[in-house]
């Protein structure tokens, strides 16, 4: 163990002597301190106008004047979801698909006002988050100072005075590895300060601590590879092509594959083809706003059957109202098919492209960051469900004070007597059971587990990766 800290203090000396280490460790600080707080000003602004919209929406929908209450199921109201804590690190999906939603009768809106399209602030770089210059750059600086470990000391003839005294490939490869993870902890440091900034902000210390590991076990994979070549390649700058040629490979090409093979393997109709097959079996429903259509003549006449009227004017219940929380209710489960044959299309497709971390660790890396922050597409996908559950709720909240507090005899004739028409309007305290919308990540342990898969790939990946290591090292000559 003696021998490996004094390898390792005498690699960091080198480092230090060359200022290799320092400028390195400064670069990649920089950037993320560019990045931490450009993502933080821009989630702060975001909130900020987050929550003067909320306020003024729901002062706006509150404040109304007495109304008929399906007035205000066409009125509709904004839900609006907060970024969890870690998303200052990892934005994740967030940036791309939106968090607000306009609730309204008979729809399912998507949710919306991404931030992706403020990019031309920045030109266009305003993606470049803190998990992305770990996920990209990170593995740049070490390949920088693992390049030349073991090359370097063969250029300049130390190596064979080395293995002469007595220490062997192996145990000089440990020496070098310690050397490299030392400093590999060093580049960890910014996130760990993110990691604690959001357990302050009352995200779980468990998920920190998780994010930080995936990502301790990320450029740990880069730090066995730069080893390995630095070990098996006589020169620095054949390690350092070789090194060079992988990143751009494992990094910028190899995930733009998987993206386009993802979207081949788990192909998704298209919006318009989506919209004509859903809009065609709506039409088939019957129109809720029409008591009188001819679909709901089964439930008019099972109506007047079950209270022993003849007439619909002598129902306890308005016909209306009836045929408005049915209506919305066939509507909202043939939308909610079409809606849960979108998700498992999308969950498909990310499916595909998470496999694909067995070809590239940073897919690997940057599933497991998202589950771990509570910014992947499993999370959108429960804020939408959450969204859709309370405009439902909402939706025939109203539909319900429409069937049991308005006469049909006064609802069908609003449009032409006044006295009707003001019968029919309800106040305020009618449209106070929409309740506030607070959307909640997973429990820490429940995103860990999620990201099971991506675990694995990264434990295999610095698995094979350092006994290829271990391998080199017994291979090592001057």
């Amino acid at each position: 163990m003696k021998r490996l800290l004094v390898i390792a203090r005498a690699e960091w000396r080198y480092w230090l002597r060359s200022r290799l280490a320092l400028g390195g460790a400064l670069l990649l600080a920089g950037l993320l301190v560019a990045t931490t707080v450009l993502t933080a000003l821009r989630m702060q602004g975001e909130a900020a106008e987050r929550t003067h919209h909320q306020a003024e929406a729901e002062a706006a929908f509150l404040a109304q004047p007495a109304r008929h209450p399906h007035r205000m199921v066409h009125y509709g109201h904004y839900v609006f979801r907060t970024p969890p804590p870690l998303a200052l690190f990892d934005p994740g999906l967030d940036s791309v698909t939106g968090q607000s939603i306009f609730l309204e009768g008979h729809r399912q809106n998507t949710a919306m006002f991404a931030a992706s399209g403020a990019s031309a602030d920045l030109g266009a770089l305003s993606w470049l988050s803190p998990a992305l210059v770990y996920q990209l750059f990170g593995p740049l600086l070490v390949i920088l100072l693992g390049h030349g470990l073991v090359a370097r000391e063969r250029e300049a003839a130390t190596l064979a005075t080395l293995l002469a005294q007595g220490t062997t490939g192996r145990v000089l490869l440990a020496g070098k590895a310690l050397a490299l993870l030392s400093f590999v902890a060093v580049l960890l440091l910014p996130l760990a300060l993110s990691a604690g900034v959001a357990v302050r902000a009352g995200d779980s210390a468990l998920a920190a601590a998780a994010l930080v590991g995936a990502y301790l076990l990320y450029l740990s994979i880069w730090g066995a590879l730069a080893l390995a070549a630095s070990a098996l390649l006589a020169r620095r700058a054949a390690a350092l092509a070789t090194l060079a040629t992988l990143w751009i490979t494992l990094t910028l090409v190899l995930p733009a594959l998987a993206a386009s093979g993802a979207s081949n393997a788990a192909p998704m109709a298209g919006k318009l083809e989506t919209d004509l097959a859903m809009l065609s079996d709506l039409r088939k429903l019957g129109d809720g706003h029409n008591a009188n259509d001819p679909a709901f003549a089964q439930l008019r006449a099972d109506l007047l059957a079950r209270h022993g009227v003849q007439r619909v004017e002598d129902l306890p219940v308005n016909l209306r109202g009836v045929v408005a929380q049915v209506g919305e209710q066939k509507l909202t489960e043939t939308l909610n098919r079409y809606a849960r044959a979108q998700i498992a299309a999308e969950a498909r497709q990310a499916a595909v492209l998470a496999h694909h971390g067995w070809f590239t660790p940073l897919l690997a890396v940057a599933e497991a960051s998202r589950a771990v922050a509570g910014t992947d597409l499993a999370h959108h996908h429960r804020f939408l469900q959450e969204a859709e559950a309370l405009r439902y709720a909402f939706v025939q909240g109203l539909n319900k004070v429409h069937t049991e507090k308005l006469a049909y005899s006064d609802d069908v004739r609003r449009s032409g007597d006044a006295l009707a028409e003001e019968r029919t309007r309800v106040d305020a305290s009618n449209w106070r059971l929409l309740d506030r919308f607070v959307f909640r990540p997973d429990a820490a342990g429940s995103r860990i587990a999620q990201a099971r898969p991506q675990w694995l790939m990264l434990c295999v990946w610095c698995a094979v990766l350092v006994g290829a290591g271990l391998w080199a090292g017994g291979r090592i000559k001057p």
